[in-house]
């Protein structure tokens, strides 16, 4: 796997700064369509995303590069991202599947044709509690 670092100096500017960087360079060094497959952060600022059980420091890097990754991208100290090509794939287009939450603050994924369109309010037929099982999709 190749490795590239991009300097960032200054105050941390959130993920999303971090990966659109991550994305730039990537395309600067011949990834026509990065995608990102894995990511890490630095702990000063606050938990990565892990598998129970997993090492937080590690297992992005393995789970990266065993799905495809090619090119790690440093951000500065504070984030680290596995980067795949992923022209040439497939799309499926629209998924059906769209995430709403209720008004007591708790996410739901719900099937589109079912809840339909213009409802906002989780229906029971429709929708399944994220409970960590399942992935939040949007």
């Amino acid at each position: 796997m190749r490795t590239l670092h991009i300097e960032y100096p200054g105050p941390d500017h959130g993920y999303m700064a971090a990966s659109l960087l991550a994305k730039e360079a990537a395309k600067d060094n011949q990834m026509k369509d990065p995608t990102i497959v894995a990511w890490h952060q630095s702990r000063a600022l606050g938990d990565t995303p892990h598998y129970e059980g997993a090492n937080p420091d590690t297992w992005w890097e393995k789970y990266g590069e065993g799905n495809g990754g090619r090119l790690e991208v440093s951000v500065g100290d504070d984030y680290q991202f596995i980067m795949m090509d992923a022209r040439g794939y497939e799309t499926v287009g629209e998924l059906p599947l769209r995430n709403l939450m209720d008004s007591e603050g708790n996410q739901y994924l719900c099937y589109t044709p079912i809840q339909g369109r213009d409802s906002t309010v989780p229906r029971p037929d429709a929708c399944s509690l994220l409970d960590g099982w399942l992935a939040d999709q949007y």
